[in-house]
């Protein structure tokens, strides 16, 4: 029977994800390019640790530990790019290509520091990670709006899956010093599985691709900035935004994000959000969403117009996102809402009709 390792299995799902991503990659962002590569990253280590494991290819463990420092960088860099106005140029990205550099050097001319740099390398950039969250939501301004929580999740996943590995490399040493690496085998497969399948996950949310349903929830978004009261400068910013949302109605932009906002109110995007959290005591995504919203149960109340078609006209892109969000200002599903307001509407007119019918 021909034995095929679980890692194998992980790649191919991970293909799955990069299909979807590379589908829209024409009309991608440049800020979310290198979720693909990311993705990338995570299939072509899956193989190896599948080859490594599965039919004890040990040569292949110097491109393990390779692929293992970019993917660590790369992670980094896909989500710092979401924290940009604009994305960083490959020139400025380089330097974080040196802990790969070190590890091809370490391999050639002395192979014992190679673990304890890759542990360190996982360890600074899921720090790093952390450290990039401490804003929020509103922290990742090139991130579409729509799906703005979602890829703060991912972030945050993406940190703990680094940190989690570097647990994992500390167990492993810990493992050799005791049983000399009994159980080295089992922990590396297993763990390294379970890690590049959230991670892959991850990136394709984070990039805009197919998300999958949230719980519900009316809590306030994670490290949301509010203050005793708002200043006059907050009143003033959130006014604006206001008036700029009502008359032109950004939020029917599908690809609006905090970044465009503070472009058009000529801002910095970090004064918007502080503005929007105070006031409005939410996130900027949360904000837009409400607009959203409230077109769409105007649309839903006096038309007919189908559902998934009036949430692209109101600025929304992933069907569980609408739901979500609508069932967070609303209480309810779009199609209840408009099953209870048009029974109503009905129940109206026919009470106008009646008192037509009866007036002298």
């Amino acid at each position: 029977m021909l034995f095929v390792p679980l890692p194998f299995v992980v790649t191919l799902l991970l293909v799955i994800l990069l299909a979807r991503m590379v589908r829209q990659a024409g009309g991608m962002a440049p800020e979310k390019r290198p979720f693909l590569i990311l993705t990338v990253l995570y299939a072509l280590q899956s193989v190896l640790i599948g080859l490594r494991w599965g039919y004890d290819v040990s040569a292949l463990m110097p491109a393990q530990a390779v692929f293992a420092a970019l993917i660590a960088a790369f992670a980094w860099i896909s989500f710092a790019n979401l924290a940009r106005e604009t994305p960083a140029s490959w020139l400025r990205l380089s330097p974080h290509l040196l802990p790969a550099a070190l590890v091809v050097i370490l391999m050639i001319v002395w192979r014992g520091p190679v673990g304890a740099v890759i542990t360190a390398t996982f360890a600074g950039y899921g720090i790093a990670l952390f450290w990039l969250a401490r804003h929020g939501p509103d922290g990742l301004i090139s991130s579409r709006l729509d799906g703005a929580l979602l890829s703060y999740r991912s972030l945050l996943i993406t940190g703990f899956a680094l940190l989690a590995s570097t647990a994992a490399d500390i167990v492993i040493s810990f493992d050799f010093y005791r049983t000399g690496g009994a159980h080295a085998g089992a922990v590396v497969a297993v763990g390294n599985v379970i890690s590049l399948l959230a991670l892959g996950t991850a990136a394709a949310v984070a990039s805009g691709g197919q998300s999958s349903e949230p719980a519900a929830s009316s809590s306030p978004p994670p490290n949301l900035v509010v203050a005793a009261g708002p200043t006059e400068e907050d009143g003033a910013v959130a006014k604006s935004l206001d008036d700029l949302m009502q008359s032109r109605q950004l939020y029917r932009d599908p690809e609006l994000n905090l970044g465009r906002i503070a472009r058009k109110l000529g801002l910095p995007a970090r004064r918007v959000s502080v503005a929007v959290n105070r006031v409005h005591g939410m996130s900027v995504s949360q904000y837009v969403n409400d607009f959203r919203i409230r077109e769409a149960c105007a649309i839903l109340a006096g038309s007919d117009e189908p559902v998934t078609r009036l949430m692209f006209d109101c600025g929304f892109i992933s069907k569980s996102n609408f739901n979500r969000e609508f069932l967070r200002v609303t209480g309810t599903s779009p199609t209840e809402y408009r099953r209870r307001n048009q029974t109503t509407v009905t129940a109206l007119r026919s009470a106008e009709r009646k008192t037509l019918f009866m007036s002298p």
